[in-house]
């Protein structure tokens, strides 16, 4: 290179081709740039970086048009811009003519991060394969323009839109579309546009133009619309249930507003447009086209009007027509009519098909013009799955299903524009086996994604809103066999399967496909006639002018998807066409509403649980190992997302399995009256420790492990064992206190004995600083022994010196002593076998009298209130009075029960009767009635002859360091 730039100095060729004269500059950094020069260029007429601009108004948005500074070598190139937003749309074509019988047209819309200032985020850093969004945005330029290509122009076409940069709040598609329309004026393509193409939005009731996205979102009208100067050329709509009328009269505003781009595209191709160019068209001969006619066109019409012949019937028959007329050709040896035979033979078809229609009203399966195949619906098809739904128009049949996910699992839009999630999804399959083909699925088809959208913009309308129905919901629907308006069937079927799985959708979603004939004049391509057809077959959608999707509920239409064939539709015939729609909509929905016209119970289940950040970290674990886990283990899915835990399962044992992982985990915050599962990890003589939420401990008292009095925690309960219990009291210092008994059905009361008597419990400090642990809550009434026990209520020693004074007992009375005591201290029962009647002196009135009397709780100086018998019952105290002999207790006993002892009525010194409850190695545990037990100690080598159920005369010394009394025996000496 340095030699070049040292003969170009020292040349002497004349100045023009000097390397300066050619306006380089010296090589810097190994690139080339263009030298500044005020010497006027060699070739006069041509300008350098020349470029053309056209500037207009739409709605309340400046648009302009600018060509000729960057992508010069396009064949055509033009930057719209709106605001910030800027679109840069090329077009390019090929020299020679594509080998087959269709225009290979290519549209390619991509959207860069750089547009954004923004870095990509995947792993090369740099854009990969199209996004569902690019191909839909390729699809919505390729729409309105593909018609106005001649016929017979086969040559390839690729456009090509980038969007160079974004402000966020214009939707870079629309500018995209009327940019490809620019640039192929500017081309020498042949092309019969330019098109203009519009957004408006509904707000309030006003209709807004060019609509920006913050715009849109709350808005219940999404329309875009495409058109020339005088016709449709595309219509696509997003709506919130929008009557016909509505839409019509939005459709008439949206048209002159699209025509404002149309003559700022004729003065700038004035500019700076080329000459169209001559390429050759594939046209049909008169000669071939007459002889096709001649030879197939009788056979034709008895297919077509023969209505019992199915979609397989008609195509073999009409192939076997096909081959016979090539045989003819090949007899004849024209080889030009045979290049062009399946051409030939297709229009024919086109021809008999379109006027049997326009003349006698019917089609080519024997139906009238509006009328709709037969339906057939089915939901719950499969069981097993959270909603499915199989729905079949003639022979058309699609299956939906439905899968509902956590709110982490939509599905992440990493676009320029619109919102950053998606949780509402429709995935539409077209497999090859539905039209009975053989073929390849490969990565994202353009069409399934186009009539997936439809769908799933047509669903959309009817989802209750997100804060009330929290999950992602996917629909997938998988076309078991087609013969036109798939994309509908798939609508109609996913209403169903979305009320199937348990959604509350406010109403039933239907779509039908309406098409068009019409007559043409040829000299001035004025309609003449047209015919409407109502749920078209795939070969009238073939045959036909349009292929008009149209869905909705009873109330308005949800989505709108139109494409047409010829060189567009006048408006009227579209508006005409929607009320036919209405008609053939409301027909399905009876069908639909017959089978399922209210949500079922849902099956799949959601949590949605508050925790902090820290403990959110913890459940994730290391690279989130530990919420891989639990999805493993469980089949349940776990979203965490800022302070949020949701927890979606397929049912309520995944969701209850699911909850106890993360519970050990990281806990739940702990509620009065919830229940909770945990695992014992330590047993004490007044309860049990229980480790459960997520490593909590709660004290688990033995009072609250039964109905029926427990003597021992371990004989209930073993460290390790895995229970549920219920909190039933926190405290502000976080002291949990649990409940088995809580969870527990209550016990029948019998007829035959006392009712239960229920009093609270408390927990009092003794005067030596030790905790005296609440006993039972329930008092069952006393069990029948051999010798009963007189009641025993305990006041303070100030309450028993005013209820002896009042008492109707003579002090100076003395009863008789008490039986003597063997040395052996055994009492032996000397009562009657004979049945004891229950005593019925523990009346409601004497409970109340006895509540007002006793008080609430043990004094700190570890006083414990007694009382006196009620009514007839004789005052025993620790040193006032004798005790009563054992003749007068069997007295007592025989005459009946004495009412059962109150727990916290209980005074040291009281001496009563106790039965032996169990006999242990160092003394014996004693039934003190009432539901409340004692111990007493052997001393020394004292003789153990007991027997469970024996008698003995004893008296309170003390309490434990646990609150359990404990007894002494009664001598003689201590009478």
């Amino acid at each position: 290179m340095s030699s070049i730039v040292r003969r170009a100095r020292s040349s002497s060729l004349p100045n023009f081709l000097a390397w300066r004269a050619l306006g380089f500059r010296t090589i810097c950094s190994g690139g080339l740039g263009i030298a500044p020069s005020s010497s006027p260029p060699a070739s006069t007429g041509i300008k350098i970086l020349e470029s053309f601009k056209e500037e207009f108004e739409v709605g309340s948005r400046v648009v302009t048009l600018e060509t000729g500074k960057i992508a010069r070598f396009a064949n055509g190139s033009v930057v719209l811009g709106m605001d910030e937003t800027k679109v840069l749309s090329t077009v390019t074509c090929a020299k020679s003519k594509s080998p087959g019988d269709f225009l290979p047209l290519t549209v390619d819309y991509q959207e860069k991060m750089f547009a954004q200032g923004l870095i990509p985020n995947t792993y090369m850093r740099r854009e990969g394969a199209p996004k569902e969004r690019e191909l839909l945005c390729g699809r919505l330029i390729d729409r309105p323009i593909r018609p106005l290509f001649p016929s017979g122009f086969y040559h390839e076409v690729q456009i090509m839109a980038n969007v160079l940069s974004s402000d966020g709040k214009q939707d870079p598609d629309i500018l995209a579309a009327n940019a490809a329309s620019a640039a192929l004026m500017l081309s020498d393509v042949p092309w019969g546009g330019p098109i203009g193409v519009i957004r408006l939005g509904r707000i309030g009731g006003e209709i807004v133009v060019n609509p920006t996205m913050d715009e849109l979102s709350s808005s219940d009208l999404h329309l875009i619309y495409a058109c020339t100067r005088d016709k449709t050329m595309m219509i696509d709509v997003q709506a919130r249930e929008i009557t016909e009328k509505d839409l019509a009269a939005a459709l008439r505003l949206a048209h002159p507003e699209a025509v404002k781009y149309i003559d700022p595209q004729i003065r700038l191709a004035a500019k700076a447009g080329k000459q169209k160019k001559e390429y050759i068209l594939s046209m049909l001969s008169e000669k071939t086209l007459e002889k096709v006619t001649d030879l197939a066109a009788e056979r034709i019409v008895s297919v077509f009007t023969d209505p019992s012949r199915g979609k397989f019937e008609r195509g073999e028959a009409l192939e076997n027509i096909g081959k016979d007329v090539e045989k003819v050709f090949e007899e004849e040896g024209d080889q030009e009519s045979l290049s062009i035979l399946p051409k030939a033979v297709d229009t024919v078809r086109k021809k008999i098909v379109r006027s049997r229609m326009i003349s006698e009203g019917f089609r080519v399966d024997g139906r009238h013009l509006d009328e709709v195949r037969p339906i057939y619906c089915e939901s719950h098809h499969l069981p097993a799955l959270h909603g499915s739904a199989l729905f079949s128009r003639g022979d058309t049949q699609v299956l939906c299903t439905i899968t509902l996910g956590a709110p982490g699992d939509a599905q992440r839009l990493d676009s320029l524009v619109g919102p950053p999630k998606k949780k509402f999804m429709l995935h539409y399959t077209f497999p090859p086996f539905c039209t009975d083909e053989v073929g390849k699925k490969l990565g994202l088809n353009r069409r399934e994604v186009g009539h997936g959208t439809l769908a799933e913009k047509a669903l959309l309308a009817v989802m209750p809103p997100e804060e009330d129905f929290p999950y992602t919901v996917r629909i997938n629907s998988e076309v078991m066999a087609s013969d036109g308006s798939t994309s509908m069937a798939s609508v109609c079927g996913g209403s169903m399967a979305l009320m199937d799985a348990g959604i509350p959708l406010r109403a039933h979603v239907a779509g039908v496909s309406v098409g068009l004939v019409t007559d043409v004049d040829p000299s001035s391509g004025e309609i003449k006639d047209y015919r409407i057809v109502t749920d078209i077959l795939g070969l009238e959608d073939h045959l036909g002018d349009m292929d008009f999707k149209i869905a909705g509920t009873r109330n308005g239409v949800t989505a709108i998807q139109l494409d047409i064939k010829p060189a567009g539709i006048p408006l009227d015939i579209v508006c005409e066409s929607l009320e036919n729609a209405r008609k053939a909509r409301l027909q399905i929905l009876d069908h639909m509403e017959r089978e399922i016209n209210s949500p079922r119970d849902q099956q799949c289940r959601l949590a949605t649980l508050k925790y902090t950040n820290d403990a959110l970290r913890n459940l994730i674990g290391p690279m989130g190992a530990l919420k891989r886990k639990i999805e493993e283990e469980t089949g349940a899915r776990l979203s965490i997302d800022d302070g949020t835990l949701t927890i979606v399962a397929k049912n309520q044992a995944v969701m209850d399995k699911a909850q106890e992982k993360v519970d050990y985990i990281i806990g739940r915050e702990i509620v009065v009256g919830g229940v909770y599962k945990g695992t014992v990890t330590s047993i004490k003589e007044y309860g049990a420790f229980v480790e459960f939420n997520g490593g909590q401990q709660g004290l688990l008292h033995m009072s609250e492990l039964s109905h029926e009095p427990v003597s021992k925690v371990s004989d209930v309960l073993h460290i390790g064992k895995y229970i549920t219990m219920m909190c039933i009291d926190t405290d502000v210092r976080g002291n949990i206190k649990l409940s088995l008994k809580a969870l527990l059905p209550k016990p029948t009361s019998r007829p035959e004995k006392l009712p239960v008597v229920k009093e609270a419990v408390s927990v009092e400090t003794s005067s030596f600083g030790e905790a005296v642990a609440s006993l039972p809550s329930v008092v069952e009434p006393p069990q029948k022994s051999k010798l009963a026990v007189p009641a025993v209520v305990i006041r303070t020693a100030v309450e028993c010196d005013e209820a002896e004074k009042s008492s109707h007992v003579d002090k100076n009375t003395k009863p008789k002593c008490a039986a003597t005591v063997k040395p052996d201290r055994k009492l032996k029962s000397t009562a009657s076998k004979q049945t004891v009647k229950e005593d019925e002196t523990l009346s409601s009135t004497a409970t109340e009298e006895s509540r007002d009397d006793c008080g609430e709780t043990l004094t700190q100086e570890n006083k414990l209130n007694c009382t006196s018998l009620e009514n007839n019952s004789n005052i025993v105290s620790s040193s006032k009075g004798k005790k009563p002999s054992r003749k007068e207790k069997q007295s007592d006993n025989e005459a009946g029960e004495s009412p059962s002892i109150s727990a916290r009525k209980l005074k040291i010194g009281t001496e009563m009767t106790a039965k032996v409850h169990q006999i242990r190695t160092h003394g014996l545990v004693l039934d003190l009635g009432g539901g409340i037990r004692g111990m007493y100690k052997f001393e020394g080598d004292e003789e153990t002859e007991f027997e469970i159920g024996d008698t003995l005369q004893v008296k309170c010394t003390s309490f434990s360091s646990k609150g359990i009394p404990v007894m002494a025996l009664v001598d003689e000496e201590d009478v």
